[in-house]
């Protein structure tokens, strides 16, 4: 693929007034075609091998969608939408030299579990089947880590990817949750913003039954991570439960997170103005030099997307705890995926945000903190700042 020059300096981008539709457009492509240089997974990808590799670890994967069934060999779901909210049940194997953060895909279906994610089983399960799996999941941990860890994924994002990133992330962790994921019927195009748009808002309804359902098992917890457009969703359905007048169980809302996410930030003032601050606050992961939201921000006519939004103070001041990840090397091209990088040092990063006391002050106090920790799996310091009113807190180790 031949090279492509962009015109942001990779801190705060300059946005040039668009003069057409097609321009805005044009601009989203180039940026996000950055990514996707390398080449991707597409239908009959998802291959199951019975081939195994010393070390290797594997992870269980319960997935709710509304993306339609695809009957070709190796994919399972398809971009295109589902009549009704689907299930299904994937075990995948991760390397025993995988790179945190990272995803080592399989230069040919099925891959090599030595060196690869690679599926070892998938398939469909009913309503009743997902309930059940889950209690047996749920029941395999001891009681105070019965946990549910749900992931949405965003914009352009294809099943394969979505369910590799879902189990990246739950390894890179190592925690012991059980991990979900909500993927919602995305083109996996660039071309198909719109088109992602409008499939994220017919997801809110199924998300909210996902959620509910959650609820209702014997989790603990329920934390969840929406990533770029997948915070649409969620924030749409938080909206939507909070005015049904049926919240879900307070007690058993863990963290909130929303990495990167593609909402407009007046949107996102409008809807905390009318629900009033969450009883946990949103975690939001903010980054200034995220080139795909900088695109997104000239498609919705210049309009701040919320993951890109300069004034930290204000988000926290509407309830938001604020991590800022500008300073974070990302590892993808257009600084859009620096979320699953922190995977690696989320329990230090949990205990992090719990010790945050937020109690009133006369101003921002800041303090040191080291998230990393002593863990051996955590090799690299991030360089993070944190804001949740009034304090800020610095990682500078």
């Amino acid at each position: 693929m031949s090279s492509i020059a962009f015109t942001w300096d990779g801190t705060t981008p300059a946005m040039p007034k668009p003069s057409s539709v097609g321009r805005l457009v044009l601009v989203l492509i180039t940026a996000l075609m950055l990514a996707a240089c390398a080449g991707r997974p597409g239908p009959g990808s998802l291959v199951a091998t019975h081939a195994t590799a010393p070390g290797a670890k594997t992870h269980e994967i319960l997935v709710a969608t509304t993306r339609a069934r695809d009957t070709t060999p190796g994919s399972l779901f398809s971009g295109e939408r589902a009549d009704a909210l689907d299930h299904a049940i994937a075990t995948v194997s991760v390397p025993p030299d995988h790179k945190p953060g990272s995803i080592e895909w399989p230069t040919t279906p099925p891959g090599d579990p030595a060196k690869d994610f690679t599926l070892r089983s998938a398939g469909y399960i009913d309503d009743a089947g997902f309930r059940a799996e889950l209690e047996r999941q749920l029941a395999k941990r001891p009681k105070g880590q019965r946990e549910v860890f749900l992931f949405v994924h965003g914009y352009n994002t294809r099943f394969p990817e979505a369910l590799y990133r879902t189990v990246q992330l739950a390894h890179d962790s190592g925690m012991p949750h059980v991990p979900v994921l909500f993927t919602w019927a995305s083109s996996g195009d660039v071309t198909g913003y719109l088109y992602d748009t409008n499939s994220a808002t017919i997801a809110r309804d199924s998300l909210e039954k996902t959620l509910r359902l959650l609820a209702s098992s014997s989790a603990e917890k329920i934390n969840v991570l929406a990533h770029s457009m997948g915070n649409w969703v969620l924030m749409e359905t938080g909206r939507q439960i909070r005015i049904s007048g049926k919240p879900l169980p307070a007690h058993k809302i863990g963290l909130m997170a929303m990495a990167a996410p593609d909402v407009d930030v007046d949107v996102f003032k409008a809807q905390l103005r009318r629900t009033g601050k969450p009883e946990r606050p949103y975690i939001i992961l903010v980054s200034r030099d995220d080139r795909a939201l900088a695109a997104s921000r000239l498609i919705a006519g210049g309009r701040e997307r919320l993951g890109a939004y300069g004034d930290e103070e204000e988000l926290a001041r509407l309830g938001a705890v604020v991590i800022d990840l500008t300073d974070v090397k990302g590892d993808d091209p257009v600084n859009h995926g620096k979320f699953a990088q922190l995977a690696q040092v989320a329990p230090e990063l949990q205990k992090a945000l719990g010790s945050l006391q937020l109690k009133q002050q006369s101003g921002p106090t800041e303090t040191p903190i080291d998230i990393v920790g002593n863990t051996a799996k955590a090799a690299v310091t991030f360089p993070l700042k944190i804001l949740a009113m009034p304090i800020t807190v610095l990682s500078e180790r």
